[in-house]
């Protein structure tokens, strides 16, 4: 069947790229008009009923609401705006996207001024003499960089674009607009010839390789304590279901890396909650007793590990079985004896579908959930008396008690970065998949509240809860005024220390100590509902409030510095860690 060209009249190059954005079926672009890339801003006024386009107040949020998108849709995530920017202020979301496997695209320019490019004008990122070089800092940091000089390469540079953000492992791609490119228009018989952007769109990912599926499932079925490690790259797969049948069908415990709580609810039976550094003691031990270890979507990386603790992980006592889509990620630090280079979903449902029969038939379930019951009955798990202690400043497990206690199960909480980070990932407990995030590949400070207004535009209709430390809060606050101004009803909790917590218990306080801020009442002066709470009795109703309002909210906690991250360190981690050889 002949494929048609993609236009029948002449089209502006700008409105074009719009046109592309549309047609790959992108929702959101995030970002601040800027540089040539203002023609594509205002072009994006004619697509408003299939894009909605979010000015934010600087680039730090456009990053991360674009990264947060592309990985919670499996769409890319588009930030907008001029090269410096873009690369500077947006470079917390781009980095975190590269690391973290999540598509999105950077549409960027050079700022270049045609005919004057060998005089360093102003801002010029073309690389020659007296100016900086785009294509090379781009190139940095993300899979792929392409350049645009004329009308017809800024349509196709975006096409394919899009196309290498969402093939393979997916990730972050630039495409830096040059003026002229920007500036002239194409017509219907203009080479090279355009067609439609489907085209250029990477077909599903494949199923596993059927003797190597057969391999692993027989592998697998003669494990004797069988544990799955679950990673980001469940989440990137929408893989939830199938991660949860499998385990339920095939009687598998499912313990997750930092990155990938959030993947499997750790209500579940079969749940063990996060493993490694800052995990369940249930999980780790667990882990370091089991025979077998299907790792799904993960790198496991050294701080995942527990610095490569050999008691907790261990390729000369353990058999590994992993699903990675990306053939590098396999084997990297833990050989593994079967491999499957597929889709998590789909491996995970052709494992559970390829699992001998009497294996489905033996009770493996029931027998699962005893022992993950037994390791959390004698190692604990989510169940610190803290939680519901009254002392006064708050202590962070009550304020993390009382979140858990007053969100609903389908609530949203997105992490920053820091010391509450950790102690929500080791004393949250999720009620259901897609429940929690946080940057899982590089943990920059200032993610959680553009991360809550990128989650709440995914799940309108889900409560999102951002919680941050004082210091993170005032690196992003000025989201509250997106989030005011386009209609983003979140909700931010502040863990209010006076301190950068990681920093203060890491090295000392000098250069780690806050003056005493009121955020609830900077929150109130930008529009949103702000509550400070200094008694814990009133964090609760607090809590509950702010989940059904429809504007925005801030509460400002009073927290105690009494708990610290190295309260929660595995042993395993202490013992293994690089700083103590």
């Amino acid at each position: 069947m002949a494929i048609p060209r993609m236009l029948s009249e002449e089209m502006p190059a700008a409105a074009l790229v719009g046109r592309v954005l549309a047609e790959a079926g992108i929702e959101f672009v995030f970002g601040i008009s800027g540089g040539h890339t203002g023609r594509i801003v205002a072009a994006l006024g004619n697509y408003q009923n299939a894009i909605r386009t979010l000015l934010v107040r600087e680039e730090s949020l456009s990053g991360v609401m674009a990264e947060v998108y592309g990985r919670l849709t499996g769409r890319p995530g588009v930030m907008i705006g001029q090269g410096p920017w873009v690369l500077g202020n947006g470079l917390i979301g781009t980095i975190e996207a590269h690391l973290s496997s999540s598509p999105m695209l950077l549409l960027s320019d050079f700022s270049d001024a045609p005919g004057f490019q060998l005089h360093a004008p102003y801002q010029q990122g073309t690389g020659g003499w007296g100016s900086w070089d785009a294509r090379r800092s781009f190139g940095g940091l993300t899979k792929a960089v392409f350049e645009a000089h004329d009308p017809i390469a800024a349509v196709q540079a975006t096409q394919l674009a899009l196309k290498h953000a969402l093939s393979g492992e997916r990730g972050p791609v630039a495409v830096l607009y040059a003026h002229d490119s920007l500036a002239g228009s194409v017509k219907p018989d203009s080479a090279p010839a355009l067609y439609p952007t489907r085209h250029y769109l990477p077909p599903p990912p494949p199923p596993p390789e059927p003797s190597a599926l057969t391999a692993a499932a027989k592998t697998l079925a003669a494990a004797r304590q069988p544990v799955i490690i679950a990673g980001n790259g469940v989440r990137i797969a929408k893989a939830y279901r199938p991660l949860r049948e499998c385990a339920e069908k095939l009687g598998l415990p499912v313990a997750t890396t930092a990155g990938g709580k959030g993947s499997f609810a750790e209500t579940h039976p079969l749940a063990l909650g996060v493993f490694g550094t800052f995990g369940t003691a249930a999980a780790n031990a667990y882990i370091g007793d089991a025979d077998l270890v299907l790792v799904v979507g993960s790198k496991l990386s050294p701080t995942d590990t527990a610095w490569e603790n050999r008691r907790l992980l261990d390729p000369a006592r353990q058999s590994f079985i992993q699903i990675d889509l990306e053939p590098r990620n396999a084997s990297w630090n833990f050989p593994a004896e079967e491999v499957l280079i597929a889709d998590a979903g789909l491996a995970l449902e052709a494992l559970a579908g390829e699992a001998p029969s009497e294996k489905l038939r033996s009770g493996g379930r029931r027998e699962a959930e005893s022992r993950v019951a037994e390791y959390r009955r004698r190692h604990g798990y989510f169940d610190d008396p803290a939680s519901r202690s009254d002392k006064r400043p708050i202590l962070p497990q009550r304020l993390i008690g009382d979140l858990e206690r007053a969100l609903p199960p389908e609530a949203v909480v997105t992490c920053d970065a820091g010391e509450n980070r950790i102690l929500m990932t080791h004393f949250y407990r999720t009620k259901r998949e897609e429940g929690f995030l946080q940057a899982s590949g590089v943990g920059p400070m200032g993610f959680a509240i553009p991360a809550a207004l990128a989650a709440k535009l995914v799940y309108p209709e889900r409560p999102v809860v951002a919680v941050c430390g004082d210091g993170g809060f005032a690196m992003t606050m000025n989201g509250l005024m997106t989030a005011i101004e386009h209609d983003i009803p979140i909700t931010v909790v502040i863990f209010n220390n006076r301190a950068l917590g990681w920093v203060l218990h890491g090295s000392g306080p000098f250069a780690a100590e806050f003056g005493d801020f009121d955020h609830a009442a900077i929150g109130r002066a930008m529009g949103c509902r702000g509550v400070r709470i200094e008694d814990p009795a009133d964090l609760l109703p607090a809590i509950k409030e702010a989940v059904i309002a429809a504007t925005p909210t801030v509460i400002d906690v009073v927290t105690s510095l009494e708990t610290t991250f190295a309260d929660i360190t595995s042993p395993l981690a202490k013992e293994a860690s690089p700083r103590r050889r």
